[in-house]
């Protein structure tokens, strides 16, 4: 099995195991425990129950989060696939424009929309330093702490239809 089939069958494994693991973010939850903090332990029984345990920590919320919680379980999401095998998740509450929860590897992220003058929909995390900016043609995530991208060419399936369209139409 090529590398690409592997990573993208093992990211949607991770987004399955996730969805069906309870996760409740509001602004007054605390941050799951670090699980580097547990004590290792080499027993079969322990390695079976750190399995079940959801895939994903949660991060800190910002201060001025006061918006309602997203349940994951409840929540629409959306699975954007981007370069490099990469797979970022946005959990939406129906009729809340102003909060999304992000999951990136194993963290979820609550973000707060944040105004552009450009038309881009943007959401900020200010105390975890995560940027979230979608266009038409994609989404891109960035750390803004170390001033560096996260994931780029992000696109959800109508954005993958949309492109490859495109691609079609300029071939002609």
């Amino acid at each position: 099995m090529n590398k690409f089939l592997s990573t993208s069958l093992s990211a949607l494994l991770l987004a399955g195991l996730a969805l069906n693991a309870p996760a409740t973010f509001a602004s007054n939850d605390k941050p799951a425990p670090s699980k580097t903090a547990k004590k290792k332990s080499t027993s079969k029984k322990a390695a079976a129950a750190a399995a079940t345990v959801a895939p994903y920590e949660l991060a800190a919320p910002d201060d001025d989060d006061t918006g309602a919680a997203i349940d994951a379980d409840k929540a629409l999401s959306t699975e954007y696939k981007c370069e490099l095998g990469n797979t970022v998740t946005i959990f939406r509450n129906d009729g809340d424009d102003n909060y999304i929860a992000l999951r990136w590897h194993k963290l979820l992220t609550r973000m707060k929309r944040v105004s552009t003058t450009t038309g881009a929909h943007r959401f900020e995390n200010k105390r975890s330093g995560m940027v979230w900016i979608g266009i038409p043609a994609k989404g891109i995530l960035l750390d803004s702490k170390k001033g560096q991208q996260l994931a780029n060419e992000c696109k959800d399936p109508t954005q993958m239809v949309a492109g490859t369209a495109g691609a079609v139409q300029a071939k002609n």
